[in-house]
């Protein structure tokens, strides 16, 4: 039985419990067989070196689909120096921003949600695109019948991360534009380098 069958089905017993007039049965339904469950632990904001980190470990691969994903610093570096035809827009609009921010940009997601017991523990984590990060939302993989994907390897696929690293330094000017130069002091404060291929 699924955990969709397991609630309609708790759900029709209160409601029957209700009809015989019998509201301290429906509670005792709904507390024993679907129950309100609190998060564990409240939702966080990732550093930047937590996403590196995972997105290294993963390879750049979406783990819900298996696409490749490209380094957040080069997708800045794209619309800093062609924004006419690479656009961001700060609250990412989706009709203002280049669709390679949602459908390629990284990020991370919570495999079991937190509001369903899930924890932020590494083995919990997953890089995801933002637009599958988003249409999972809270749901869990069964529920949307999505499966995990092995992660990649980064000597055959590494986000162009090996590119930003050594288009930056042939560059130094992109390092005043904030968000250019905090992935970049991210990726040198975790060595990526020994993680590239040469």
């Amino acid at each position: 039985m699924s955990a969709n069958d397991i609630g309609v089905n708790a759900l029709i017993a209160a409601c029957k419990a209700l009809t015989e007039n019998n509201v301290e049965e429906g509670k005792n339904i709904i507390q024993e067989k679907y129950p309100h469950q609190k998060p564990l632990k409240s939702r966080k904001s990732f550093t930047k070196k937590e996403q590196v980190t995972i997105f290294l470990r993963d390879g750049f691969i979406d783990r819900y689909s298996g696409d490749r994903l490209i380094f957040p610093g080069v997708l800045c570096i794209l619309s800093h120096i062609m924004p006419d035809v690479f656009p961001y827009q700060d609250n990412w609009k989706t009709d203002e921003c280049h669709q390679a921010w949602w459908k390629l940009f990284p990020s991370i997601d919570h495999i079991v949600p937190l509001a369903f017991g899930g924890t932020n523990d590494d083995d919990n984590l997953v890089c995801t695109s933002m637009k599958r990060n988003l249409a999972k939302s809270t749901s869990t993989l069964e529920e949307i019948g999505w499966n995990i994907h092995p992660a990649g390897n980064l000597s055959e696929w590494d986000g162009l991360l090996s590119w930003f690293m050594a288009y930056i330094p042939e560059h130094p000017e992109l390092l005043e534009d904030v968000a250019i130069r905090r992935w970049f002091e991210t990726c040198q404060a975790l060595k990526v380098e020994k993680h590239l291929k040469k």
